[in-house]
């Protein structure tokens, strides 16, 4: 057996330790992880090969945002963690739950933090603030109206329906592919960059929801029209014909009366910069889900 020098030796070593230490410390958390961008920023991290832990309320991880006994365990081991906080970031209560999880993440040894919040939303901000503590590289995704709505979201009633009840007005957004912010969330839960980003994640165009029906009609052959309404009378018909609490639907018609203002009516080159490719189009996206059958019932 051939002799080491001390050169060769210490060298050996030192790989060895950096292995076992990746090894050890390459477990990421996803909460939220069978949510529309959750889901799919898991099964990227799985098939890139990193262990995936997803924390739900019934999972195999069970993790509960309002019982803190629950976080310490979903943690432990894990080198960076995926939040896609339950209800809203913009909930009043969002800003300290997220200020206690960050400081419980970092004592536990998480050195990332990816948290999904809204783009344009003044409340949000409090949230966004609260996961920057010292020792974690945060990254802030603001998303704004996912093309998932309309296949998998609250939209998709009113495509079957042919009429998609919204209180958007006239209003251009940029719509944005879950796909897209999932594979932005990756790149920053395990790329090698550090320190705190914000990104706001946009689509390559800018779209009315009058607009993004007629796709949709184009696409599946569905007489499909958009029907704008006023934030009141819809916040009054999730309350009446949906059964939510008479204080979360103020909230939801609170948060579209600011949200769908025209405040995002413009692009960014996020997804370009961070992915090195330009974001997914909203036609291509009605394409495959048109294909896929999601909107033959």
């Amino acid at each position: 057996m051939a002799r080491l020098t001390s050169r060769e030796l210490t060298g050996r070593m030192t790989t060895q330790h950096t292995e076992t230490q990746a090894t050890e410390r390459t477990t990421v958390l996803v909460l939220g992880g069978t949510g529309k961008t959750g889901r799919r920023v898991a099964d990227r991290l799985s098939r890139a090969g990193h262990p995936v832990r997803i924390g739900s309320r019934s999972g195999e991880t069970p993790f509960d945002w309002e019982d803190p006994r629950t976080w310490e365990p979903a943690l432990d081991g894990a080198a960076a963690a995926y939040i896609a906080y339950y209800p809203d970031v913009c909930d009043p209560g969002a800003a300290a739950t997220l200020r206690a999880f960050a400081e419980r993440a970092a004592e536990r040894g998480t050195r990332r933090l990816v948290l999904l919040s809204a783009r344009g939303v003044e409340a949000a901000l409090p949230a966004e603030e609260a996961v920057r503590v010292p020792g974690v590289a945060a990254t802030v995704l603001r998303a704004s109206w996912f093309f998932q709505n309309f296949d998998e979201g609250i939209l998709r009633d009113g495509v079957l329906d042919g009429e998609i009840v919204f209180p958007a007005g006239d209003v251009k957004e940029p719509f944005v592919d879950a796909d897209d912010i999932a594979e932005v969330a990756v790149a920053a839960l395990t790329g090698d960059g550090a320190g705190d980003r914000t990104y706001e994640i946009t689509g390559p165009r800018l779209l009315t929801f009058a607009e993004a029906a007629t796709e949709i009609a184009g696409a599946t052959g569905r007489a499909v029209r958009y029907v704008p309404v006023s934030a009141e009378s819809y916040g009054a018909a999730l309350v009446r014909d949906h059964g939510l609490p008479d204080e979360l639907g103020a909230f939801l018609t609170e948060l579209f009366a600011t949200l769908l203002d025209g405040r995002n009516a413009h692009l960014t080159d996020d997804v370009r910069r961070v992915l090195g490719r330009e974001p997914g189009d909203f036609a291509d996206f009605v394409r495959r889900a048109a294909r896929g059958g999601v909107w033959a019932g």
